[in-house]
This record gives C-alpha cells, structure tokens and sequence, in this order.
C-alpha cells in the first residue's frame, strides 16, 4: 500500500537535491534559468518516483535505479561534455540514495516493494 508520507518526503527531498543541483550547475555561465528549472523539476520528480515505486529490491538499491533511470533526460541533451554527462548520472545515483535513506531508514516509510 502506498504511503501519503512517503510519497511526501521523497518528493520533497528530490526537491532539496534539485535546488542543491540547481546550486552546482548554476556556477556555469551557460546554465539558463530554463535550465536550472529543469534540473529542480527533474530532481524533484525523481523523488515524486521513488515515493510512488513499488519495485521490489533493497532500499539502497532502490534508489540507484531510480536516481539513474530519472537522470536519463537530464543526460541526453549534455552527452558532447563527458563530464557532465557522467556527473549527472552520478549525482542522479547519490541522490537518489540519499533520497531513499531519508524516506526508508530515517524516516521509516517503507515502499510496499522495498525489502
């Protein structure tokens, strides 16, 4: 059964890292305000997806997969830059398993499928 208070903290916790992402790239002068929407937006809906998941696997690893199936359309458009395209999946996984964290073990909202 899904959780109202899952869904909650991990939505706003994707939130905090999208600002904190937002924060990083932002020290690029080519970094538009388009796309420091699109980063908070991104991040945001990564832990919106990770609150509504019910894959079933380890919470830790939960939150990789999620972190990097979300980072994929942040990735695309950067592919050119190795760096930032292997950055953005990193962050997306150290995200996504800080997300988890919060939610599953500090928190103790448990996904239906975390096990």
């Amino acid at each position: 059964m899904l959780t109202t208070k899952r869904v909650i903290i991990a939505t706003i916790c994707g939130f905090i890292f999208g600002l904190v992402c937002m924060y990083l790239a932002s020290s690029s002068p080519d970094v538009t305000t388009n796309i420091k929407l699109i980063i908070v937006v991104s991040r945001t809906l990564m832990g919106f997806t990770i609150g509504i998941s019910a894959l079933r696997m380890q919470w830790w690893l939960h939150g990789i997969v999620i972190g990097i199936i979300t980072s994929i359309p942040m990735a695309l458009p950067v592919m050119s830059d190795p760096y930032i395209f292997i950055g953005t999946f990193a962050l997306g996984v150290i995200y996504g398993v800080l997300t988890e964290l919060i939610t599953t073990v500090l928190f103790k909202a448990k996904s239906v499928g975390c096990v």
